[in-house]
């Protein structure tokens, strides 16, 4: 394996969760955004889904963005008539974020992100050292 395409694999990794980060990210900030009508739907957690692309350049395969979707579970609700978005029942409808889900999702994506870099730091240091045999 030519040493270059470890570094554009590495590269895509790192972007990819550090996406898969921005959308968690997301998903924490708006753990307590409900609607703003009666009924309303509130925030509903985003997912993301990795696949796999070629470069066509360097025929190297690497990961990308598959797909950002939204979680389908359901709804919790809390009792609380007061607020602008309760039912008929006083009921309001919450989003489907875990705080605990999004928490784990974090630590594995900043495994992930670190062994990328890992793999980039060893082959830069690879690439440096055949360098310097060079010399």
């Amino acid at each position: 394996m030519d040493i270059s395409k470890a570094l554009d694999i590495s590269a895509s990794g790192m972007d990819a969760q550090s996406q898969r980060l921005r959308v968690i990210a997301e998903n924490l900030a708006n753990a307590d955004s409900t609607g703003s009508t009666p009924g309303a739907d509130p925030y509903r957690r985003k997912t993301i889904t990795f696949g796999e692309v070629v470069d066509h350049e360097s025929g190297t395969p690497e990961v990308s963005i598959k797909e950002i979707g939204h979680d389908m579970s359901a709804f919790t609700t809390r009792y609380d008539p007061s607020h602008p978005a309760a039912d008929a029942n006083g009921y309001v409808k919450t989003p489907n974020v875990s705080s605990f889900v999004e928490m784990m999702d974090m630590r594995e994506a900043e495994r992930s992100y670190s062994a990328n870099l890992s793999v980039m730091q060893t082959t830069r240091s690879m690439m440096t050292r055949a360098i310097d045999l060079l010399k």
